[in-house]
C-alpha cells in the first residue's frame, strides 16, 4: 500500500462562525459579519453581526422553549447541564485554544479558565434541585392553612455577556439563568466571541432543547436597547454593559416592568459565585391551603 507523502500541503479548512438560534445555526439575516482578531490584533475569523431581526428571532425561539423548559424536572435540567459538561469536557483542547487566542492567555491558563468553566457547569448543574429548598418553604400562619412558597423561573432572559471573560464569565451568567428553568437571548462578547459560537456546538449536541439559549455575536449598544424594550423578554442581566449603556438599557427595561440584574464588578471569575444569579431570575410563587381544621375543638373533615 502506499503512503501520504509528508511533504503534501493541505489547505487550511477555516471554520465558518455562525449564530445559535432556536437549535440552529444561521446566519445573521442581515448578511453582515465583522472581524474577529486576537489579542495582538491577528485576524481569527469572521463572526457574524447580528441584527435587531436576529435579536427578535432569539426572543421568538426563547419563548416557544420557555414551556417545555420551565416545566422539565429540576432533575432533569440538572442532568442536561451536567451532560454540557461532559460534552465541553471532550472538546475541551479546541475551547483552550480558543479562549487562549481571544483573551492572550498563554496555554496553561487557558486550560485553567477553561477547566473552570467546565466545573461551573457541573456546579449549576447539582444546584437545579436544590435551589427550591433555600429560597422556598412553608411559612408559618396565623390560622388553619398550608402557607407555601415556591420559586418559578421568571421567563425569558436576556443576558448581556461580559466583555473580558469570554468563556468562564459567559458561562458564569448563562448557566444559572437556565438552571433555574428560564430561557436565554444572549449577546456574546463583542470583542471576543468565537469561544462562545463554539459553545452553540456544545449545547447542540448536549440534550439541550432548542430555544433555551440562543447566541447572538455583535453588538451590544445595537442590539441590546431592543432586547431591553422587548415586551416578550422578562429579564435582563447588565453583566457586560458599559455605564452608559447599562443606564439606557435600565431605563428602557422599565417599559414592562423586566426584572434587571445591574452590573456587578467581579474581580475573579472562577470565586465561588453564590446563589445571587439563580435568585436574581425567580419569581416567589404563595399558596395557601386549608389544613382541615375546623376550629379550636380539633374536630376535622
Amino acid at each position: 500500500m502506499g503512503t501520504v507523502e509528508s511533504s503534501v500541503t493541505r489547505l487550511n479548512v477555516f471554520k465558518t462562525y455562525k449564530l445559535y438560534v432556536g437549535g440552529k445555526f444561521p446566519r445573521s439575516e442581515s448578511g453582515r459579519v465583522y472581524e474577529v482578531t486576537d489579542s495582538k490584533g491577528k485576524w481569527l475569523a469572521n463572526a457574524p453581526l447580528s441584527s435587531r431581526k436576529d435579536a427578535r428571532d432569539a426572543v421568538v425561539a426563547a419563548r416557544k422553549a420557555f414551556g417545555g423548559w420551565s416545566g422539565a424536572t429540576a432533575y432533569n435540567r440538572g442532568q442536561v447541564l451536567y451532560r454540557v459538561a461532559e460534552m465541553l469536557e471532550g472538546r475541551r483542547e479546541q475551547f483552550v485554544r480558543e479562549v487562549g487566542e481571544a483573551e492572550g492567555l498563554s496555554k496553561s491558563k487557558a486550560a485553567a479558565v477553561v477547566d473552570a468553566a467546565i466545573d461551573r457547569w457541573v456546579w449549576y448543574a447539582g444546584w437545579t434541585d436544590k435551589i427550591g429548598q433555600i429560597v422556598g418553604g412553608a411559612n408559618p400562619v396565623a390560622g388553619p392553612f398550608f402557607n407555601l412558597s415556591t420559586p418559578e423561573p421568571t421567563g425569558v432572559v436576556t443576558v448581556v455577556a461580559p466583555q473580558d471573560s469570554s468563556f468562564l464569565g459567559l458561562i458564569s451568567v448563562i448557566a444559572p439563568v437556565i438552571a433555574t428553568g428560564n430561557t436565554a437571548v444572549v449577546i456574546t462578547s463583542e470583542k471576543s466571541p468565537l469561544p462562545a459560537l463554539s459553545l452553540g456546538e456544545v449545547l447542540a449536541t448536549s440534550d439541550l432543547p432548542g430555544g433555551v439559549v440562543n447566541l447572538l455575536s455583535g453588538k451590544a449598544a445595537e442590539m441590546g436597547p431592543h432586547l431591553a424594550s422587548h415586551q416578550d423578554v422578562n429579564a435582563i442581566d447588565l453583566a457586560g454593559a458599559d455605564a452608559a449603556l447599562a443606564k439606557e438599557l435600565e431605563i428602557a427595561a422599565a417599559d414592562n416592568l423586566k426584572r434587571v440584574l445591574r452590573p456587578q464588578p467581579v474581580d475573579d471569575w472562577s470565586a465561588d459565585p453564590g446563589t445571587m444569579r439563580m435568585t436574581a431570575f425567580l419569581e416567589t410563587k404563595t399558596v395557601w391551603h386549608p389544613t382541615g381544621s375546623l376550629g379550636a375543638g380539633g374536630s376535622s373533615y
